[in-house]
């Protein structure tokens, strides 16, 4: 079973935060990307739609539980721009376009496992933005590996009955998250795991082929320590000339 399946039922009930979500999307206009966004991971969609009033966004998430969420949000909206909504690895994007921004969000950067994922990952959203293009992401900062290295737990009941833990711990450079649902006479267990990448080395990685505009943490400190996320907007190189054939 791929990771949330039976999560994504359940996301917003545990982690919706409307003026979280409209945090996000003001630090991302305030820096004014162009008409078409592309949005990776978009999860249950409260970003998505928040987006799509400025923008044509396609977004994609690899759960396809949240890909439903998601589009059914949008589409009980009636004040939104064209949007599409697809099942897919933010990893490979060779079924997309070229975009004026690309956004990944919510810490959704961390289920890639090693620096080789990440620059392969940076390649490819590169690849896929437009000159000047924008790429938005966030990341987990090297504080939650100290918060997590003693077990946070936390339980609770939804609406339906069915009750939950949530276990998030951290080992080396990982943060765990274990998830177990309580159905009647049955037990479904999710594991995340997502690693964690000091900001150096990210820096690194992307000055390959992109110029760093802001590096941030938690949305507007100039400090890196004692944050929860690092903050990236990034801005795409001109592209190699292609060879004439």
């Amino acid at each position: 079973m791929s990771i949330y399946e039976t999560l994504g039922r359940y996301y917003d009930a545990l982690v919706r935060d409307d003026g979280a979500s409209d945090r996000w999307v003001e630090w991302i206009e305030s820096w004014n990307p162009g008409p078409e966004f592309l949005e990776l991971a978009c999860g249950s969609g409260e970003i998505t739609k928040r987006l799509a009033k400025k923008h044509r966004i396609t977004a994609l998430d690899l759960s396809q539980t949240m890909v439903d969420e998601a589009r059914s949000k949008a589409e009980a909206e009636s004040d939104l721009l064209p949007f599409s909504f697809a099942q897919g690895d933010m990893r490979d994007l060779s079924a997309y376009g070229v975009y004026d921004a690309i956004g990944c969000f919510c810490d959704s950067f961390n289920y890639l496992e090693d620096e080789k994922e990440v620059q392969a990952f940076f390649d490819e959203v590169y690849a896929h933005l437009k000159d000047g293009g924008l790429f938005f992401f966030d990341s987990h900062s090297m504080d939650r590996l100290d918060e997590f290295a003693e077990d946070y737990e936390e339980a609770g009941e939804f609406e339906d009955g069915t009750q939950v833990q949530w276990i998030i711990s951290a080992q080396d450079r990982q943060i765990y998250q274990d998830f177990a649902f309580y159905f009647d006479g049955r037990t479904v267990e999710e594991h995340h795991c997502q690693t964690v990448f000091a900001p150096e080395e990210l820096k690194t990685m992307l000055e390959k082929n992109f110029e760093i505009l802001s590096l941030c943490g938690d949305f507007d400190q100039d400090e890196l320590e004692d944050v929860e996320k690092y903050f990236f907007v990034c801005r795409a190189k001109p592209h190699p000339a292609k060879p004439e054939a």
